[in-house]
Formats: structure tokens, sequence, C-alpha cells
């Protein structure tokens, strides 16, 4: 099923056919760069198991994107349900990940802000949250771009306090 789109991209559901590509953007060290590791076969295959849960108990999640002229696959860009432990969550996060090769078109703020128009003019969200550690400053500046404003910084609770991705830039938008 297509959700919606933008000028150059598809936002739909996930396919089969996805897997491979989603298992190799996981395991790109350039991609998973501000996240603790890589992702195994494994890791990647549970992961998109809750993306498919979290759209048959809600109705939104983290879309499969394509590019409307090709059909290629180039990553994620959609809702999550935050909820670990945190003074802002539970809230619904917008978030993206992008194949590398996919990077410098703008496809991340493209996306970001027609996920933003269906999730407050079709989902009726009243409010969306996005974080990212505060050295990725390439999400950070997507964030700026979709009109999201900074509202603080904190440690994330999954993350090693001595990590250096344990410190969170937070953003919202309503």
């Amino acid at each position: 099923m297509i959700y919606f789109e933008s000028k150059r991209l598809i936002f739909r559901d996930w396919k089969h056919r996805d897997l491979e590509r989603f298992r190799n953007m996981n395991k790109d060290i350039k991609v998973m760069e501000y996240f603790p590791s890589i992702l195994t076969k494994e890791e990647t295959d549970n992961f998109l198991k809750k993306i498919k849960k979290e759209f048959n108990e809600l109705g939104y999640g983290l879309y499969a994107v394509e590019l409307k002229h090709n059909k290629e696959f180039i990553g994620y860009i959609g809702f999550h349900n935050a909820n670990f432990d945190a003074n802002f969550t539970p809230c619904i996060e917008i978030g993206w990940r992008l194949k590398y090769e996919a990077w410098g078109n703008g496809y991340a703020t493209e996306g970001a802000k027609a996920c933003l128009d269906y999730g407050f003019n079709k989902l009726k969200f009243d409010k969306i949250f996005s974080f990212t550690a505060k050295i990725n400053i390439r999400s950070e500046s997507v964030m700026k771009k979709i009109g999201m404003k900074k509202i603080g910084e904190f440690d994330h609770p999954n993350l090693d306090k001595h990590s250096p991705l344990s410190k969170h830039v937070l953003y919202f938008i309503d």
C-alpha cells in the first residue's frame, strides 16, 4: 500500500524485496555511524518485524521509501512510538535512515516534511518529537530544516553514559 508521496518519493508498506537492501543499509558503517553498532542480519530482521508490528497495531510507522523515478528502495522515514524512560516520553518520534548512496540529495528533508504533513493532517497528531546523538549534525540539520525547534538535550537512558552517543538533542513541533 502507498500511504502518500512527495515530489520525488513514495512512502509505502514494506515488501519482501526490501529486506536484503535493508540488511545492507544497516550494516553500512557510514549509515550507522551515530548508532552503537551496525546491525546483524538477525537484528535487522527483528527490527523489521517491530516496524511491521507497529503498523499493524497503530496504522502508522517507519514507511519504506522509494524513489519515484526508478522505484529504488532507499530506506525509511516515518513515525515511531518512543517509550524509553525520559521526561518527554512516551511520544511520537519522527525519524529517518537512508542508504548512504541516497545522501546529499535532500531526500531526508523532503521526506520528513511530507511525513509531518501526513502526521498532522491525516493521522491528526498534535505534536511530534525528534532526537539524535548531539554529534549527529546532519540529522539535527534536517530537524531544523523541517521547522522543528530544539527544546533541550538529554542523556539517552539506553546508552552507556560514557559513550559519545549518549548526549542527545531533542526537537519538537506542534
